[in-house]
């Protein structure tokens, strides 16, 4: 018989109960005006994004997986390509490179589970056009190692950000920092929608004009198509609650790093790996992985006693079925499998309270201890 899940990983539903009184207003004005597609909430938040950001631009799609994609083909990427990325990412980052004809290659990553750039510099060749960086869990990859190497190599930059919106290196927002930043609003996000959206961010006025063509056909105008393009419009009805969300974005950030801090301070003195976070970052913890050797023991454990937890990612994408073509085996990017067999997500969401914490903490020590 399945354990009562009392502590869920996320809880969607609390988020709900505590902004309907705001969001239901906001959902009949959309829904009442009969515009669904683009308009002034698109356009809002596409304004109010880009200024958080730091960025000029801010165009508003349907998936982060449609801003990966726009913003390699925008950067010039295309078939036969190489583009750099680690293999510990969620499938979609690799998916974008290969969806459009491209190569993916992999470099291994760090202990902070980041891409490592000296990995990055070893593999790069002569059809090398762009790297990839993935800001996994909230924490941005060492972007002016990555910058330094892709100016002397003359290679485009997109950040595949989608865990990190509102996370920081060096003073330098995540997705601000490379030509292109890819950040997905799904559900699960810190910035999240109430379904499927993203969007991308940049500097450079063509490749936001570009990709604002692209999410729509191609079109320019309404009758003229400078490219075949795609269908990736973000509903007025998400870019509405999304803009209502980013206004509280920074309060969910901070509860969510107060979160972490009490882990770090309950769980310290116990024999785990828990999430440093240097002096010159500023992590948002989308998620809080911590690495052990009895993972999955820790568990089943923890699922036992109502506690849900989550593993990002099990399977690396090298070893995946769909990867099966790039001819890689295990044994090829040793940190990633490590990482991948010990590697557990604590729930670390805005809507824990402090005695939650302790309790997962609590049932973490009983289960080291014994």
């Amino acid at each position: 018989m399945a354990s009562q899940i009392d502590i869920p990983y996320v809880n969607l539903a609390a988020q709900w109960e505590m902004e309907k009184k705001d969001l239901l207003p906001i959902i009949e004005e959309v829904m009442s005006s009969g515009w669904f597609i683009g308009g002034k909430h698109v356009d809002n938040f596409e304004e109010q994004t880009a200024q958080f950001c730091g960025v000029k631009h801010c165009v508003a799609l349907n998936s982060g997986t449609d801003a990966l994609v726009c913003g390699l083909i925008a950067l010039g990427v295309g078939r036969g390509d190489e583009v750099i990325t680690p293999p510990n990412s969620f499938i979609a980052s690799t998916a974008a490179i290969a969806h459009i004809g491209a190569v993916p290659v992999f470099a291994d990553v760090l202990a902070d589970q980041n891409i490592d750039p000296s990995k990055v510099e070893e593999v790069i060749t002569d059809r090398t056009k762009a790297i990839m960086p993935v800001h996994l869990t909230g924490r941005v990859a060492r972007m002016a190692e990555i910058n330094e190497i892709a100016s002397r190599h003359n290679l485009g930059v997109i950040e595949d950000a989608a865990q990190s919106i509102g996370s920081k290196i060096d003073g330098v927002n995540s997705g601000a920092a490379g030509d292109v930043g890819c950040f997905s609003a799904h559900p699960l996000k810190n910035l999240n929608a109430s379904g499927d959206a993203g969007f991308l961010v940049t500097d450079n006025s063509e490749i936001a004009d570009r990709v604002r063509s692209m999410r729509s056909h191609g079109l320019v105008g309404r009758n003229i198509v400078e490219q075949f393009g795609y269908v990736s419009r973000m509903d007025a009805l998400q870019a509405a609650i999304l803009c209502y969300r980013l206004e509280r974005l920074p309060e969910v950030i901070d509860r969510r790093r107060q979160n972490a801090m009490r882990y770090f301070d309950k769980l310290k003195v116990l024999d785990l790996q828990l999430p440093h976070e240097a002096e010159n970052e500023f992590n948002t913890y989308h998620t809080f992985v911590i690495q052990l050797e009895r993972r999955d023991e820790l568990a089943d454990f923890l699922k036992a006693r109502g506690i849900e937890t989550a593993i990002h990612y099990p399977v690396p994408i090298h070893l995946q079925p769909a990867s099966k073509y790039l001819g890689h085996a295990k044994g090829d990017f040793v940190a990633t499998e490590e990482q991948a067999d010990r590697i557990l997500t604590l729930p670390v969401h805005q809507y824990l309270d402090d005695a939650i914490i302790d309790q997962i903490c609590s049932a973490i020590s009983e289960f080291l201890v014994t």
